[in-house]
């Protein structure tokens, strides 16, 4: 998992930071990213792709990044940028927020995916990168736990519709609730599942 990092080390970098995205695929609710910088000499074990953990220890972790990497930044976007852009490019969007955010600036970006960032520093990209980097993996966490957090508070706003158990995802429960009730604030109203709703009122 340290593999891209002690590369980019070994070339020259000396802050290298992680980038990843979580929510591009639910009906409701922002795209969230991170980016992490972490310390050459980071102890914390067991840091992977957040979807592979529970919960539980998403959070666990999260607070131990934020405890000991040397930067965290979030980025969100939410559900009208989404719909006015379409979601790759939001999702784009809050990983450029995302490092905005950092107050060190990094000189080398690992970036999940395939796409870079509209910024004027050295990037990489990598397919799959929060099973192969740990410091993408950092950043899913952190996007995931503040997302999944994000989407908790608003099933206090909206709790007819379950966003605390599914995030905002399109689950069997999500959808029978939008048929029943319609469409609230925060459904992306571009996204299939979502916009027939809407015509069909």
């Amino acid at each position: 998992m340290w593999t891209f990092e002690k590369k980019a080390w070994q070339s020259g970098f000396k802050a290298v930071a992680g980038i990843d995205e979580v929510g591009r695929g639910p009906l409701a609710g922002p795209v969230v990213s991170a980016a992490v910088i972490l310390p050459q000499k980071f102890t914390v074990d067991g840091i992977t792709d957040s979807k592979k953990l529970t919960a539980k220890k998403r959070e666990l972790l999260f607070d131990a990044i934020y405890n000991h990497a040397v930067d965290v930044g979030i980025g969100i976007v939410e559900k009208e940028v989404i719909d006015k852009i379409n979601i790759l490019q939001a999702a784009r969007l809050s990983m450029l927020h995302a490092f905005q955010q950092l107050k060190k600036i990094p000189d080398h970006l690992l970036i999940d995916g395939i796409y870079p960032i509209d910024a004027s520093v050295s990037q990489e990209t990598i397919k799959k990168g929060d099973q192969k980097s740990i410091s993408i993996a950092a950043a899913s966490i952190i996007a995931k736990v503040t997302r999944d957090r994000i989407m908790v508070n608003y099933a206090l706003d909206y709790p007819e519709y379950g966003f605390d158990q599914h995030k905002g995802y399109g689950t069997k429960k999500h959808r029978d609730a939008i048929k029943k009730i319609g469409v609230c604030d925060i459904h992306r109203r571009s996204f299939k599942g979502v916009k027939e709703y809407i015509e069909d009122a």
